[in-house]
């Protein structure tokens, strides 16, 4: 597992990251995105995942915080952003760092 990268998302919203050269997978619903995602992890090391999928998967996703890799990142699909992958986001600086020092507000 070196370097290698994926998308996991509904069909469209994959298309960007494939044009980029970025392995994509298409999954509708969150039980197929789970099944996806534990096949990818074995051979992936940054696994992308729509934000509605990530929404669906919600607490099965908490499993990845504790191992190295695959780092699972959450991007906003071609519907728009729902602020979920922000909200992981600060969640994990502030797991990590104990404090937020991405999102302050003065």
């Amino acid at each position: 597992m070196t370097g290698k990268i994926a998308i996991v998302g509904d069909g469209d919203s994959v298309m960007v990251f494939k044009a980029a050269g970025v392995t994509a997978f298409t999954a509708h619903g969150g039980a197929a995105a789970r099944d996806v995602l534990r096949t990818a992890a074995k051979e992936y090391q940054i696994i992308f995942l729509t934000e509605e999928l990530a929404l669906e998967l919600g607490d099965w996703l908490k499993r990845f915080d504790e191992e190295p890799y695959p780092v699972i990142l959450t991007v906003p699909s071609g519907k728009g952003e729902t602020g979920y992958g922000m909200q992981t986001l600060k969640s994990a600086m502030e797991r990590a760092l104990g404090v937020d020092i991405l999102f302050q507000k003065d």
